[in-house]
Order: structure tokens, then C-alpha cells, then sequence
């Protein structure tokens, strides 16, 4: 005979993951619309060199590359001053917060989106300045190496 156990009864083999954070429930909301609204592939939390972790990293139908940070209050703005560092890694660089936000705070030089957990309105377009072609084939090529160790982690978590 067979033991018949419900699911209730059998240990969760994946962890529950935390309650993510405000930012990334922004990042949420900015990769949903550019997928959607623009046809953009983005990657969350990708690090361009060590020391720098951008929010929100996207290539476009063209290749181009912006990069989207992710602002929940005046204090993460304040507390995180080396986004001037990430413009370097992108054609355009925007600012992602809610409808709450001070936008004074932000840079009129740079984009702004505004976003929640479900989706984004491009409000402000970010000045473009194209990548050199070398640091466009390696950020490409890094973001599709990121991608993809991803998607096979998430396939078989033991790697």
C-alpha cells in the first residue's frame, strides 16, 4: 500500500523569498513597461564592473542601452550620490520613482520615469549619448552572459 500525503504535510523544497524592497518594486513596474510598452529586453541588479550594481538595465530593438535607477524616497536619492558613475555604461540614463517623489531633487539633464509596482510612464526623455562601439559589443555581450547564467540558474538552482 501506498502512504498518502498531502502537500501540507511534505517540507517546501524553495525557500519563500523575502518581500522585495520599494525600489524593487519599482524596477517591477519599469521593466514591465519597457518590455511591453517599447520592446526592450531588461535585466534588474546588473553590475557593469565591480563596485557598481545599476537597477535597471535594458537593450532596446536598436541596442541601444539605458539604464533606469530606481528611487523609493528623498533619502534612498540622498543616501546613493555615485549615480554619475553608471552614465558611462549607457546611451541614456533616466531616474525611476513614484508620483510621491520630490522631483526637484533630480537632474533636469537626465530622463524620468515615473513607475509603481505594475507599470511606467516615460515622463522626460534622456539626452542620448551614444556608447563607443567597443563598450556597446562588451555591455552587450555582458548583459546576454548575465541572462542567460540566470536563466539557467533559475532552471537548475544547483549551478
Amino acid at each position: 500500500m501506498f502512504n498518502h500525503f498531502s502537500m501540507s504535510d511534505m517540507p517546501s523544497l524553495i525557500p519563500t523569498p523575502p518581500a522585495p524592497q520599494p525600489g524593487q518594486i519599482l524596477a517591477r513596474g519599469v521593466c514591465r513597461f519597457l518590455s511591453e510598452a517599447m520592446n526592450f529586453a531588461c535585466l534588474e541588479e546588473f553590475v557593469p564592473e565591480r563596485g557598481k550594481r545599476v537597477d535597471v538595465i535594458a537593450i532596446g530593438p536598436k541596442g541601444e542601452i539605458w539604464v533606469v535607477e530606481c528611487k523609493s524616497s528623498r533619502a534612498d536619492f540622498m543616501s546613493d550620490m555615485k549615480w554619475d558613475g553608471y552614465l558611462q555604461w549607457c546611451d541614456r540614463f533616466f531616474w525611476a520613482v513614484d508620483v510621491d517623489f520630490p522631483l526637484d531633487l533630480l537632474p533636469d539633464d537626465t530622463g524620468l520615469i515615473i513607475a509603481d509596482g505594475y507599470g511606467a510612464e516615460l515622463v522626460r526623455e534622456a539626452p542620448e549619448v551614444p556608447l563607443a562601439a567597443a563598450r556597446r559589443k562588451a555591455m552587450t555581450r555582458e548583459f546576454a552572459r548575465c541572462a542567460a547564467r540566470r536563466l539557467q540558474m533559475w532552471r537548475d538552482p544547483r549551478v
